[in-house]
């Protein structure tokens, strides 16, 4: 069953059990799916490839939010922010601890003979493909100068 019959599903039983905050964040995921399958170019059923990383959009733009409104104060919009975040993590693949995430970039660095910083951009560019969605942008990052430094 694709994200979007899973959704629709999902947001019924929300309703049935008249959980407001769950709705939300459903119907908002609901939103991203439509407007990519009906952006111009866009295809009838979405890969699994392009749910994904409307996921990762999502929980990304929850956590900045959920950031920027724990400095100013806004424990109430924070917490919206970050049960959306959790129902939206729901749907996405499980999060590679920092471990494991070490363990992978040092296979990918072994892989693409990667030895110095200057090598970055290869490691980077075979790590972002393999872990996405299980692993953060900036984690990754982080991870990978520290290991060639």
């Amino acid at each position: 069953m694709g994200l979007k019959k899973t959704i629709e599903a999902d947001i019924k039983q929300a309703m049935l059990a008249k959980e407001k905050d769950v709705l939300q964040a459903l119907r908002a995921i609901k939103s991203l799916i439509l407007l990519a399958e009906t952006e111009k170019g866009g295809q009838e059923e979405l890969s699994a490839d392009v749910e994904l990383k409307l996921l990762t959009k999502a929980a990304k733009q929850r956590r900045e939010s959920a950031e920027i409104y724990a400095k100013q104060g806004r424990a109430d919009l924070e917490a919206v922010e970050l049960k959306e975040l959790e129902v939206i993590e729901r749907y996405m693949p499980k999060q590679l601890s920092d471990e494991e995430i070490v363990a992978k970039l040092k296979e990918i660095m072994t892989r693409v003979g990667a030895t110095s910083a200057a090598d970055l951009g290869k490691v980077m560019g075979t790590a972002t493909k393999e872990l996405a969605g299980m692993a953060d942008g900036k984690v990754i990052s982080a991870k990978v100068k520290e290991l060639l430094a």
